[in-house]
Order: structure tokens, then C-alpha cells, then sequence
């Protein structure tokens, strides 16, 4: 390897090279299947299977690797047709941020550590709290994705409901602690069950509260509460897209005592527009929320937030003292966050919110949510049955049994026309699409719509 006072024109090619690969690579997502070919994911199997190697490999060859057998076996999840897990795609702004941010390098746990990460986090903080009509007030954390939201959240749900009855659970740990009672609906997503295990508060002692047909919450149907408690609504059924009904839970389990958090990956973002806002009635009364950027602000993965109403129940949950790590009288986000090392994520963030504005992040969700209901009427005009009601941006279909409809998610992802997975509805085997990119067109639902059609009739 070249030394570094040699690197610096070397280094500038290799990043016109890579800036020119990606720029190519996302040219290309229309004229490529969405899913990879078999056959490109045994090429690049075939190209890592070996040892380490013995001396160096130069810059330019490894980059050439990486383009010429992983792009082709890459899923085409940044493309326009990709409706799955609710993944949106990468917004110009937000990507250009991530690349610059990138070569900054920056460690983003203190403001010591990084000013410009630091300020930056401090605005993609606010600007999320004002487009989602959440508290001025209240503390937030950067993280990779909603379920370290939802454990950062919870962590602070913890401390504030056992500090609450006199104990002090991140010094004396939860041997002897006051149980907490944990109250979920029946449809609460894996992520949150698997952060209830991680913070020792058991998969299987919550509470379950029956739903409706759509995934929501039954109001009548919660215990009464007494001790230390945390409700768990959510936000955007991770199927239906159905929301809990807040209003009606949120203002009696507070008045009870109890901490209530938002699971609000990518419903919550609905709180941003005008047509879908209603959705979100009563969750701004809730003690924090778990979001995703990664999904419908799209940005780069990884991306999460969590917001907490009270900045020092986050504080006391997440704080960090150490021989070198001096704070500073600005914030440090070590102090809110799981993490200590941590990439900068806020950049993305701020890039994302401030090429939309407050009326593009709006228009960017209620298209998304027109589009999902222009599908879901396709699909029905088509024979197909959809299983839920559309109210946001998820469509849930079903083609029969579950042999059928596992044939048809097969057929539609070896099409490439558009990639949709699969899941399990209310017990029964369905296909799941998600619309959450800003890239998506009308012209793609209607290509959709035509191959699913395609792969239900066996045309594929």
C-alpha cells in the first residue's frame, strides 16, 4: 500500500471512480430485474470464496470488484418498484450527504468529538419534532433503526416508572425491582417484543390486548392499570398500517401513572401531511416515540429516532461518565443515545429535511399513500383479494391458499417488474406491499398491478 503522503491524487481518482460506478449503478436499476438473478448471486459466492489474502489489493481493483459482482447481486431496493419492509429509497440530497459525510468521518458522541455533527444532530432533531407535531421540549437519539428507537425509548420508559417507586434500576439493576407491567396489543411488531427481552422486562410477561380486524388495539379490551407501567401503542400496523386508537388510551393510561411509547417506524410519519394527520390524533400525548428515517424520510440506511417527552428520563437511562470523556455545556449526544462511537447520521437527516420542507415531506407520504390505494384498487379490479383496509401506504393481498399465494410472491419477485414479500395476516398467508419510495411513479403502480396480475395467472 501507497504511502498516505503519496495517496491524496490516487484518492481523488478512486472517488470520481466510485462516484461514477454508483452513479451508473442507480442509472441502471430500471433496466435490471429488482431482485438479483441467481446466477449474480452465485458470481459474487464464487468471487469471496477464498482465504484472506496474503499482501495488498490496490484501491482501484478492489472497487472494481465490488462493482462488477456485487451491484448485479444487489436487490434493487433503491429503485422505484421495491415494496418491500417498508423500505424507501435514498432521496439525491440525503445520499450526496451521506457520501460527504462519509469522507468527513466524524465520530458523532460528543460535541467535543464533532461540532459540525453535533449542530447538525441538534437541527435534525427540531426539524423532526416540528414536522411531526411532537413536543419542542423533548430529548431525542439518533440510532440505527426503530428497534434501538424503541429500546432507547423504553430504556427511558424504565427508569422513569421504577425512579417513580424509589428505585434507581441503572444502579441497582432489576434484581428485587418493582415488577413493571408491560400492556402490548395482540399485533405489536417482533422488533418491540425482542427489546423487551433486551432490557430484561420478558417476551412473555406482557399484558396482550386484543385487536380488531385491521390490527388495532381493542380500547375496552386494556387492563386497569396499577404500579409502574408502560403502554406500547402503535402506530402504523406493520401489515395494515392501522393505528391504534390513541385517543381514547393514551389520556386515561397517563392520568393511571403509566409511561405510554409509540412504535411509530413508519406510521408516525403520516403526522406530517395534511390528509393522514388524523391518523396520528392523540399519539402527541404520549411520553416518547420510535421512528425510522430510514423508511419514509428516506435516507440511507441505517437511520432511527427515538424521542422522548422528558429529556432527563432519557438522560438518566442513556448517560455515560468516564476518565476521558469530558462533557461539553453544549449537548453530547453519548448522554442519549445506546451508543458511544457512532457515525453521524444526523447529516443525512438534516440533508433529507431540508430539500423537502414541511410541504415536500407531506407530499412525499400522501403520494406514497395515493399510490398505495391506486394498487390496491388494481389488484381488486383484477379478481385479487385485498385483505386490509388501505388507509396509509400498506397493501395486503391474498391469492388463496398458502401454496398459491407463496407461488405468486415467487413468480412476482423472478419477474423483476417489482419485488413484494410475504406474511402472515391475521393467520393467513398473504403477499405485503409496501409503498415508501419518492421515486415511485404512477406509471410503476400500474406496471405493478400489471405483474402481479401476470404472476397470478401463471404469465410470468
Amino acid at each position: 500500500m501507497d504511502r498516505p503522503d503519496d495517496d491524496t491524487p490516487r484518492t481523488r481518482t478512486l472517488l470520481r471512480d466510485a462516484a461514477e460506478r454508483a452513479a451508473r449503478y442507480l442509472e441502471d436499476l430500471d433496466s435490471r430485474g429488482v431482485a438479483p438473478t441467481p446466477a449474480a448471486v452465485e458470481a459474487l459466492k464464487t468471487a469471496l470464496d477464498g482465504d484472506l489474502p496474503a499482501g495488498p489489493t490496490a484501491d482501484p481493483e478492489v472497487l472494481a470488484l465490488l462493482d462488477q459482482v456485487g451491484s448485479p447481486a444487489t436487490v434493487a431496493s433503491a429503485g422505484r418498484r421495491y415494496f418491500g419492509f417498508v423500505t424507501g429509497g435514498s432521496l439525491p440530497a440525503a445520499l450526496a450527504a451521506n457520501w460527504l459525510a462519509g469522507a468527513w468521518d466524524q465520530n458523532g458522541f460528543s460535541f467535543i468529538s464533532s461540532p459540525a455533527a453535533a449542530l447538525f444532530e441538534e437541527t435534525a432533531l427540531t426539524w423532526v419534532k416540528q414536522a411531526l407535531h411532537l413536543p419542542a421540549g423533548a430529548g431525542g437519539a439518533l440510532v440505527t433503526g426503530a428497534t434501538m428507537a424503541n429500546f432507547t425509548a423504553l430504556a427511558a420508559a424504565r427508569h422513569a416508572v421504577l425512579r417513580a417507586v424509589d428505585w434507581d434500576v441503572e444502579a441497582d439493576g432489576l434484581f428485587g425491582a418493582p415488577a413493571i407491567t408491560v400492556i402490548v396489543g395482540d399485533e405489536v411488531h417482533a422488533s418491540l417484543v425482542k427489546v423487551l427481552a433486551l432490557l430484561g422486562l420478558g417476551r412473555e410477561r406482557v399484558v396482550r390486548v386484543p385487536v380488531d380486524d385491521q390490527g388495532r388495539m381493542r380500547a375496552g379490551a386494556v387492563p386497569a392499570i396499577d404500579g409502574p407501567t408502560i403502554l406500547c401503542l402503535q402506530a402504523g400496523n406493520v401489515n395494515s398500517g392501522a393505528f391504534d386508537p390513541a385517543a381514547e388510551l393514551v389520556p386515561a393510561a397517563r392520568a393511571a401513572g403509566a409511561w405510554v411509547h409509540v412504535d411509530g417506524a413508519f406510521g408516525y410519519w403520516a403526522a406530517a401531511t395534511q390528509s393522514y394527520a388524523h391518523l396520528c390524533a392523540g399519539y402527541d400525548g404520549a411520553d416518547s416515540w420510535a421512528l425510522d428515517a430510514h423508511k419514509w424520510l428516506n435516507v440511507p440506511y441505517d437511520s432511527g429516532l427515538a424521542i422522548v417527552r422528558d429529556p432527563a428520563a432519557l438522560r438518566g437511562a442513556m448517560a455515560i461518565s468516564g476518565a476521558y470523556l469530558l462533557g461539553s455545556e453544549r449537548r453530547d449526544a453519548i448522554d442519549y443515545t445506546p451508543d458511544s462511537s457512532r457515525r453521524a447520521r444526523a447529516i443525512e437527516v438534516w440533508a433529507a429535511l431540508k430539500a423537502l420542507g414541511r410541504r415536500g415531506l407531506g407530499e412525499l407520504v400522501e403520494r406514497n399513500c395515493r399510490q398505495a390505494q391506486a394498487l390496491a384498487a388494481g389488484l381488486a379490479a383484477a379478481g385479487i383479494e385485498v385483505l386490509n383496509e388501505v388507509c396509509l401506504n400498506q397493501v395486503v393481498a391474498s391469492f388463496g391458499d398458502a401454496g398459491r399465494t407463496a407461488a405468486v410472491i415467487a413468480a412476482v419477485q423472478a419477474d423483476g417488474t417489482c419485488w413484494c414479500g410475504g406474511t402472515t395476516w391475521r393467520g393467513q398467508p398473504a403477499m405485503r406491499i409496501s409503498v415508501s419510495s419518492w421515486a415511485t411513479t404512477d406509471a410503476d403502480i400500474e406496471a405493478s398491478v400489471a405483474a402481479i396480475v401476470r404472476a397470478r395467472d401463471g404469465r410470468v
